[in-house]
């Protein structure tokens, strides 16, 4: 039987578990049970990832490597391979007015934006606010319950892909082989992703074996 490699383009469906409660789910049945209902944004699905490319967190990303299709796994992960260890430089102090001037009235549980990152409340007093920017699962053991599905073979399945996890839509391309040479490109007919690839072109090239470029 096939296992699973790094840079294998695989459909997964997965649930994850913290302290035998549901915090995450590709299963649309078990994502009711939590008051998840899919939508057009929120659409609960299994998923494709690129193995050992940081689709998933490490440990499961890891895990994923020398798998089987269609057979159901379990595993449970400690903190540092999960979603990391609490670290207390992350909880801070600010005056209540900082949220007051956003016509915020924080309280202790209250999940908020700041500065681009999500973080909770945990006590308001004496006109100071206590913030928490850890990650709500930080320091916590996670159960994942998962199989592989499928291995895609498709090239414009693992392209798009890459465009929902990286870029949260898709663009239109071109996919150019030439025999002789033996190069493969992908081509983006869109130059707002010109910064975007610039970034993450060398990233892509590993996982696909392209090269990728816009017009």
């Amino acid at each position: 039987m096939e296992t699973i490699q790094k840079n294998d383009f695989v459909e997964i469906e997965f649930t994850g578990f913290t302290e035998n409660k549901i915090f995450d789910t590709t299963n649309k049945e078990e994502a009711k049970k939590i008051g998840i209902e899919t939508n057009s944004e929120t659409e609960i699905k299994p998923r494709i990832i690129c193995v050992g490319n940081g689709m998933v967190i490490k440990g499961f990303d890891e895990a994923l490597i020398g798998k089987e299709i269609g057979k159901n796994y379990s595993i449970v992960l400690p903190p540092e391979k999960a979603f990391g260890i609490r670290r207390k430089e992350l909880v801070k102090i600010a005056p209540i007015k900082l949220f007051l001037e956003k016509n915020l009235n924080p309280y202790p549980g209250m999940m908020v934006q700041l500065d681009n990152f999500i973080a909770k409340i945990l006590s308001v007093s004496g006109g100071r606010v206590s913030i928490d920017f850890n990650n709500p699962l930080a320091g916590k053991e996670i159960k994942y319950d998962f199989k592989i599905l499928r291995k895609i073979e498709d090239d414009r399945e693992k392209i798009n892909s890459i465009q929902d996890f990286f870029f949260k839509k898709r663009f239109e391309f071109d996919i150019i082989k030439d025999e002789k040479s033996k190069n493969k490109k992908v081509v983006f007919k869109n130059g707002e992703l010109k910064e975007l690839l610039k970034i993450f072109s060398k990233k892509f090239k590993e996982m696909t074996g392209y090269d990728f470029e816009y017009l």
